[in-house]
């Protein structure tokens, strides 16, 4: 008899930060699974908010060594609503808009599809700033990133 292995459950909060748009810029991510916590955070010198956004989100799936059934909060409707609504439509449009103007950060959003692909991922919105533990954590490591610019 073959037994299949079940997918641990992964919380993920994502969140990035900006000064400036474009300007200095933090992703962070608190990553829960079980008892384990696991904080991951970065920067970089001259971006932009929404692409601070897309690289929490994938950094944070790049962090798991094996597929997973993850649960990933972000309080960017340009993440979750490009993840779940647009891209599909991007990438049959040969990554147009229905605009027909280029994808903006194609780069990440393609390596978002590619970590995302390898697991299953519910993709839930909150809202930033209003008390929720998790994402005031990302967004604590997001400006952490930022600050450990300097």
């Amino acid at each position: 008899m073959i037994r299949r292995m079940l997918k641990p459950d992964v919380t993920i909060y994502t969140d990035g930060a900006c000064k400036g748009n474009p300007g200095k810029g933090g992703w962070g991510a608190w990553l829960i699974y079980n008892d384990h916590r696991q904080q991951i955070y970065g920067g970089k010198a001259d971006t932009t908010n929404n692409r601070m956004e897309l690289t929490a989100a994938i950094e944070a799936l790049v962090k798991l060594n094996k597929p997973c059934k993850v649960i990933l909060y972000t309080d960017s409707s340009y993440v979750k609503d490009g993840i779940t609504k647009w891209l599909e439509g991007w990438q049959k449009n040969n990554w147009k808009t229905t605009n027909r103007k280029d994808v903006k950060n194609q780069d990440l959003w393609q390596r978002l599809l590619g970590e995302s692909n390898k697991h299953e991922i519910q993709w839930r919105w909150v809202k930033g700033h209003s008390g929720d533990e998790g994402n005031d954590m990302a967004d604590y490591l997001a400006n952490k990133g930022i600050l450990d610019l300097s």
